[in-house]
């Protein structure tokens, strides 16, 4: 009878390599696909301040989406246990609370929204990098 405890015990402890705690660290595709995302989000930022466009969008469900993204990758980032991926994640909640404050600011000034689209284009570029750091391998543990 406990052999059967013990044997059921077994069966059902989850995979080590599946509870890493790396959620990118794993597969280069997830690594190669940030860092594709985040550099268009930073080539786009940067070409509306080449372009003079100082337009934000005020609406609610602009609002709703910024929340949701919050949300969501603050998640992801408390959930993983890799510093590389958590800088990554962090990067990307911060530049998505700069993107939703923007959204309720509904006075911003031209000469704001041109500095914060600026802003945003480092934070895109540096989530870019760090999302390349993702990209060595995922050391075993014993």
């Amino acid at each position: 009878m406990d052999r059967q405890v013990e044997a059921t015990k077994t069966a059902t402890r989850p995979d080590p390599s599946s509870a890493s705690g790396h959620l990118m660290c794993r597969t280069a595709l997830w690594g190669i696909a940030g860092f594709l995302a985040c550099s268009y989000f930073a080539w786009l930022s940067f070409s509306h301040v080449t372009r003079s466009e100082y337009d934000w969008p005020h609406d609610a469900w602009t609002v709703a989406t910024y929340v949701v993204w919050i949300v969501l990758l603050g998640g992801v980032a408390l959930d993983t246990r890799c510093l590389r991926e958590r800088l990554f994640f962090g990067v990307l909640v911060v530049n998505f609370v700069a993107g939703c404050a923007l959204t309720l600011w509904r006075t911003v000034p031209a000469a704001g929204v041109r500095t914060a689209r600026i802003g945003t284009g480092a934070l895109w570029a540096l989530a870019a990098l760090l999302s390349l750091a993702t990209l060595r391998k995922v050391e075993a543990k014993g």
